[in-house]
């Protein structure tokens, strides 16, 4: 599989807080949510691929080139979403068009007006006086119609309506289908996590707790209701415990366990996408 971009070691400390070392592939043809609690590090992990903020140590590599190199030919290659825009009130979505389409050789007029009309964004109101969620329509508008293989989008559907959350759900999922593209995106949100990640980069206080396939973390835990009380030991993988109840991260080990000591269980349940994530960033 093509690879588009890729992070070998990097680390950044701001005042007191560490990102990294992180280790991460963005290939073509998949979207990657980073995940993880306030304060992890995943706008700052956007930025430094954005070469905006400058990496203490390792690098990062968009198309084979380094994002610190003299060669910056890479950034027609990616588009970025952040979760604020700083200088754009004074100006008019027409105008902030005229201003970013001519910086991008593959801009995509058609792609711009079809996500406008989408999401009902008005072109002719100064950005300062939308409502921060039209500012955010209006700025991903921008950002997809730019037609890079790489989209960075940092919260897209922080302060949207319900329909229009599935609007773009709908236009990102049609985006990929044009070509070698990938999509990292940053998101407490589980639904857009269910709808479009095929990977999730999950970050814990500025760790990188590792990169996982979406499938693996929905059945990374599950839960079984016990017959009678539980044993003392800990049982294999177990996570937490309450009464008869127990959840564990090796449920193969832990059901042979229960067997050899003939333990019955009433019933078992795989946890949710949103309950491993809890667990997974709490353990």
């Amino acid at each position: 599989m093509n690879d588009l971009a890729e992070i070998n070691q990097l680390e950044k400390k701001v005042d007191d807080f560490q990102l990294g070392p992180i280790d991460l592939t963005i290939e073509a043809g998949t979207i990657t949510a980073l995940v993880g609690t306030n304060g992890s590090g995943k706008s700052t992990l956007l930025k430094l691929m954005m070469n905006l903020a400058k990496a203490d140590t390792g690098n990062i590599q968009v198309h084979n080139r380094f994002v610190n190199g003299p060669d910056e030919g890479w950034k027609t290659t990616i588009a970025y979403q952040p979760q604020t825009v700083i200088g754009w009130n004074a100006f008019t979505g027409s105008t902030l068009r005229d201003f970013i389409a001519p910086l991008y050789p593959a801009w995509d007029e058609n792609q711009f007006k079809k996500v406008v009309q989408a999401l009902q964004v008005p072109l002719n109101k100064r950005f300062g006086k939308l409502s921060q969620g039209m500012q955010q329509k209006l700025t991903l508008a921008l950002t997809i119609a730019r037609n890079t293989s790489i989209l960075l989008l940092d919260e897209p559907t922080a302060f949207m309506d319900i329909p229009s959350k599935q609007r773009l759900m709908n236009i990102l999922t049609e985006w990929m289908e044009s070509g070698d593209r990938a999509i990292v995106i940053s998101t407490h949100q589980v639904d857009d996590i269910m709808k479009l990640a095929d990977y999730l980069c999950v970050l814990q206080d500025g760790k990188w707790l590792g990169t996982y396939e979406k499938e693996t973390i929905q059945h990374m835990y599950c839960k079984y209701w016990m017959r009678d009380a539980l044993p003392s030991e800990t049982l294999p993988g177990e996570v937490s415990r309450e009464a008869k109840q127990f959840i564990t991260n090796k449920p193969a080990a832990a059901e042979k366990y229960l067997q050899d000591e003939q333990l019955q269980w009433v019933n078992q349940q795989t946890l949710d996408l949103e309950e491993s994530l809890t667990l997974l960033l709490n353990k």
